[in-house]
């Protein structure tokens, strides 16, 4: 049956080919493709996007950082509180508003974060391997439109 096949009561929905449940067995695919890509490093997916966005951009408050990362409230907090506690991040006062926290890469994030960086493109490219230059290109491109 394809998307436009038809019932007696109209369009017959095929689980297959909705794209909620596509997209979320490409993101299945892609997470297991990060675990074994990251390994020994024992980053989750979140807390890799933070040091990636904080090597990316530098020190920012954590509202900017969860804004940045398309993180809640609370799940920033909870990913900041967790690499804090590993030495990967450190918190200080914001430089322009006191009242603010900001988060920036210790040394050691800094370092483990250059040494991910390599092996995150492997992922993305082992993510995208199915498709041609061009197709990437377009897949982007449409995600980004979707979000």
């Amino acid at each position: 049956m394809t998307i436009a096949a038809r019932r007696p009561n109209g369009p017959a929905y095929i689980l297959d080919d909705q794209i909620g449940f596509i997209l979320r067995q490409v993101s299945q695919r892609h997470a297991a493709i990060f675990a074994a890509g990251i390994g020994e490093q024992d980053l989750t997916a979140t807390q890799w996007a933070v040091l990636a966005k904080l090597l990316e951009r530098g020190p920012c408050s954590q509202n900017r950082l969860g804004r940045r990362t398309a993180m809640d409230a609370a799940t920033i907090k909870g990913v900041v509180d967790r690499l804090g506690k590993r030495g990967l991040i450190e918190t200080r006062p914001d430089p322009e508003d006191g009242r603010r926290l900001e988060v920036a890469l210790s040394p050691a994030g800094q370092a483990l974060a250059e040494r991910i960086v390599p092996l995150a493109h492997r992922i993305t490219e082992e993510t995208l391997a199915p498709l041609s230059e061009a197709e990437r290109t377009t897949l982007i491109e449409l995600l980004r439109k979707l979000g």
